[in-house]
């Protein structure tokens, strides 16, 4: 009598198959890399002053308006940024058209055939004064990524924050101070100063950045085609570099609570001073 067969065991350790998830889905675009500063050999002369230590602050370069041409510098001076990617395209298809992606495809017809070409934003952020965005294109998905961030930490901004809401008063650096206003194409965009406990009352796309830059509380207005997201993310990060731009009064940084940059070197000046005083009063 001939022996039943039993099916193979599955290898130990072998993972599950599975469909692969689909591109510009909710998963995490991007994970976070560990930089070794120890093999990074800088090619310009700001990139040799930041690995000899001579400056340690990415302010200071922002300040004195130097061109960082290397994303090196970004990495060793801020090594706690957050990377995400916006959605700025729109997938195909019968059934899945019409839902976000962060690749927006384009293609050129040519006597080969089809050539499509990538283009997908990124966006870095410490969420406490610093922010960059950056757009990437390739013929391939994964090296348009890895170009979007490159270029989004060689366009990092310093901004200001504050409490500019009359309804609020509290000033803590949570929300813009003043109104301020970009445009991209027939796009505008107008952000305002919200109480705290507002939240981001902003288009999806426009949240992310704000999140990264470490506003917590704003309220918008858009006109123009909003669809267009290329269009209004530059609307946005024209309004954010107005932020700093503007100059404002000694008086008015001191009722609104303005602070630049980094929250937690500023509010440490400040209790250093306060320190100072009580000594000297005493």
């Amino acid at each position: 009598m001939a022996e039943e067969t039993k099916p193979a065991d599955k290898k130990e350790g072998a993972k599950p198959r599975g469909r692969r998830p689909a591109r510009g889905s909710n998963q995490r675009p991007h994970e976070r890399r560990t930089f070794d500063s120890a093999s990074w050999k800088p090619k310009t002369k700001l990139g040799l002053e930041v690995k000899e230590g001579k400056i340690k602050d990415v302010g200071e370069i922002l300040d004195k308006g130097l061109n960082i041409m290397e994303a090196e510098i970004v990495d060793t001076l801020l090594p706690n940024l957050s990377t995400d990617l916006l959605f700025i395209g729109q997938s195909k298809g019968k059934f899945g058209g019409g839902q976000r992606r962060v690749f927006k495809q384009t293609q050129k017809k040519t006597q080969e055939g089809n050539k499509p070409k990538f283009s997908t934003y990124a966006v870095v952020g410490n969420e406490d004064g610093y922010v960059g965005v950056g757009q990437g294109k390739s013929k391939e998905t994964v090296p348009a990524r890895e170009k979007a961030l490159r270029n989004a930490k060689l366009n990092l901004i310093k901004i200001s924050r504050g409490c500019g809401s009359w309804e609020c008063g509290c000033k803590q650096s949570h929300t813009v101070p003043f109104k301020v206003r970009g445009k991209c194409g027939s796009v505008i965009i107008e952000l305002i100063p919200a109480p705290k406990g507002t939240g981001l009352c902003v288009e999806s796309e426009c949240s992310k950045i704000l999140k990264l830059a470490g506003i917590t509380d704003v309220w918008s207005r858009t006109r123009g085609q909003t669809g267009s997201k290329s269009n209004l993310v530059h609307a946005c990060v024209v309004a954010l570099k107005q932020l700093i731009g503007t100059k404002v009064k000694s008086d008015q940084i001191e009722r609104m609570g303005i602070t630049e940059g980094i929250k937690e070197t500023v509010n440490k000046t400040n209790d250093d001073e306060a320190t100072v005083e009580n000594e000297q009063s005493e």
